[in-house]
């Protein structure tokens, strides 16, 4: 309601109705999406994820860790894995293992190698968080063509943030929910396929 006020519409629903129907720009909600002071690190910072507990035995469930059953797990923040993403486990102390990309800078400069275990993916039972951005010239609709697809896709989003520059250059950065990595790159060419779209990219946070 309070981004609805500011654009001077008595309830969010005339707002919502108004963004949906493309009679506001990107451009002109930007502002009002983000706060000025919110770095881009700050905001493709992703909540750190709870250790659960996962079914090892025949890899049923989300990671499945070589030769250890019953074992903590959690996602690295700092390069954000996602189903189809090369993995490798970081026994922790005290928190079980923590899981990384292969190619994650941090992996790649442990010393302790002893300390890294194999895991692979089980089948999927829920959705990972992944930063995206698009890139596209502005123009009236663009919101609502961007938030059309990725409904029809069944994805939620959970952080989203407009920028246009001088050039008139939309920018969005966004968190979004994604199965696997296959569900994510369809999701990035159906979005570069969009009219005045020319770039759609995954995020690496850091």
């Amino acid at each position: 309601d309070q981004l609805a006020r500011k654009f001077q519409y008595k309830n969010y629903d005339d707002f919502a109705e108004a963004v949906g129907c493309g009679d506001i720009a990107a451009g002109k909600i930007a502002n009002g999406l983000v706060t000025s002071e919110e770095t881009e690190n700050d905001f493709f910072d992703l909540p750190e994820t709870e250790p659960s507990h996962q079914l090892i035995k025949d890899a049923t469930g989300d990671i499945a860790v070589r030769g250890l059953k019953g074992l903590l797990t959690n996602m690295a923040r700092c390069c954000n894995p996602t189903p189809g993403d090369e993995i490798v486990g970081y026994i922790t102390r005290g928190r079980g293992a923590t899981i990384h990309r292969a190619d994650c800078p941090n992996i790649l400069r442990i010393q302790d190698r002893e300390r890294l275990v194999q895991v692979s993916w089980g089948a999927p039972s829920n959705t990972f968080p992944v930063p995206i951005r698009v890139r596209a010239y502005d123009r009236d609709g663009l919101l609502k063509d961007v938030s059309t697809l990725l409904a029809d896709e069944k994805i939620n989003m959970n952080k989203v943030r407009v920028d246009v520059t001088r050039g008139n250059t939309a920018i969005f950065d966004l968190i979004i929910e994604v199965r696997d990595v296959e569900h994510l790159s369809r999701v990035l060419d159906r979005l570069e396929k969009l009219d005045n779209v020319f770039e759609a990219r995954r995020v690496r946070p850091g």
